[in-house]
């Protein structure tokens, strides 16, 4: 459990960095970049090595709703990210879609993993993104964007969402355990 303590500590330092002690950071320059970058590489290789060693109670586990449920969000979370990327109508309601998705997939993932562990690593992970978002908030005013936000961007999101979950799922069955229910 120590490993996967470790991974979201070090998730939590590197992306909070920035915010904590934003002079530092920059006097660091692109260095600072690279430094940030090998962090979290490290952070994601400690959080999947110290999840799958981990033990602890589990409370809960996948049900077939719980199942279609995270499902769902997880898709949700998806679109949230590419809608960041394409600057879709969704970023006219919220500063953080990428960050929001982001909790919606630890959320989803909670869902389905009552587990001690899973809560360490998707609970630390949410907290920490809901921590991000009032930070950048303190840190700066949000000018909202406005349109036009082109229908074909909002359905290229949507289609790219459902493909990237059919992928990830793929993967994450091919590694883990199957997240499409059934299997």
């Amino acid at each position: 459990m120590l490993i996967l303590i470790l991974g979201v500590a070090l998730w939590w330092a590197a992306h909070l960095f920035k915010r904590i002690a934003p002079a530092q950071r920059a006097s660091m320059g692109d260095r600072g970049k690279a430094m940030v970058t090998g962090a979290l590489v490290l952070s994601i290789i400690l959080m999947v090595i110290g999840y799958q060693g981990a033990q602890g109670a589990v409370y809960w586990g996948p049900s077939p709703a719980m199942v279609g449920i995270n499902n769902l969000l997880v898709l949700v979370a998806i679109y949230l990210f590419a809608a960041s990327g394409m600057k879709t109508k969704v970023t006219s309601f919220t500063r953080h879609p990428q960050l929001w998705g982001f909790s919606l997939w630890a959320v989803a993932h909670l869902l389905v993993n009552g587990d001690v562990p899973s809560f360490v690593l998707f609970g630390g992970l949410l907290v920490w993104a809901l921590l991000e978002m009032v930070l950048i908030n303190r840190a700066a005013p949000w000018v909202r964007p406005k349109g036009p936000f082109p229908a074909r961007k909002e359905a290229m999101a949507a289609g790219g969402a459902v493909i990237v979950l059919i992928v990830l799922g793929l993967i994450h069955g091919w590694i883990g355990p199957w997240p499409f229910g059934g299997a």
